[in-house]
């Protein structure tokens, strides 16, 4: 079987349980039965130690150049340890900046303007990546939009792992379409978090006949993501 050959764009807290998640469950097998932590042991005919990260980009100056098992642990990122990711030879690299640093997390991310971006489209294609994942802060649209473009470039599929409608747009499906590349998205959910308790308690209540009016849910902010939340102009 092949491997899945990874590139991931955002070295945050999401990054961090996915490489370290990789470690965890390497030996996770079809036949095993409910694994915590795993909604699906194989994927087709995948397993979880199939994944392989090839290429890694970020801009924080305390991430950039250094092996990404170390800079997932670095910066602002608050993510628990629970693996020891073996030493990688990928090195974080660094992307543009674009739109992804607000006004508040520029306080928190500090950004060497000394350190070149690279071209992305150049690294994904000289590391034979598969798939680009965007874990890129929310509000960035820019910067997303970016990374999809260099996927386009380098003949990489385009997974969207935040809130920017690429996927679910009008353009960008017809793009990925033509030049024969798959992309998934918009966004995801926390395993158990306040979006999928809602959704769930909302259809429970239709299901049981209530007529919901109106509903909300409180999101109670953990990590460096909450900073670009308070800009409110980047959340339309």
């Amino acid at each position: 079987m092949s491997k899945i050959r990874l590139a991931i764009a955002g070295i945050g807290n999401c990054a961090s349980s996915l490489i370290q998640g990789l470690e965890y469950y390497k030996n996770v097998d079809e036949k095993d039965e409910l694994v915590p932590g795993l909604m699906h042991n194989v994927f087709g005919s995948y397993r979880i130690r199939d994944i392989v990260p090839v290429a890694a980009f970020d801009v924080d100056s305390r991430k950039v150049g250094r092996p990404l098992g170390e800079a997932i642990f670095s910066g602002e990122n608050c993510t628990i340890k629970f693996s020891d990711p073996p030493k990688s030879d990928v090195i974080v690299q660094k992307g543009e900046v674009l739109d992804g640093i607000g006004k508040y997390l520029s306080e928190k991310i500090p950004v060497d303007r000394n350190q070149k971006p690279v071209n992305v489209a150049e690294v994904l294609e000289e590391s034979n990546a598969d798939i680009l994942i965007n874990y890129m802060p929310v509000g960035s649209e820019k910067a997303s939009r970016y990374y999809a473009e260099q996927c386009l470039k380098a003949g990489v599929a385009f997974i969207n792992a935040m809130p920017a409608f690429i996927v679910s747009g009008d353009d960008w499906p017809k793009k990925f379409e033509d030049a024969g590349l798959p992309c998934a998205g918009d966004d995801i959910k926390s395993q158990v978090g306040a979006t999928i308790i809602h959704r769930v308690l909302a259809q429970l209540l239709l299901d049981r006949g209530v007529k919901i009016e109106k509903s909300y849910q409180l999101n109670i902010g953990g990590n460096t993501d909450f900073y670009n939340m308070l800009e409110q102009e980047r959340l339309k």
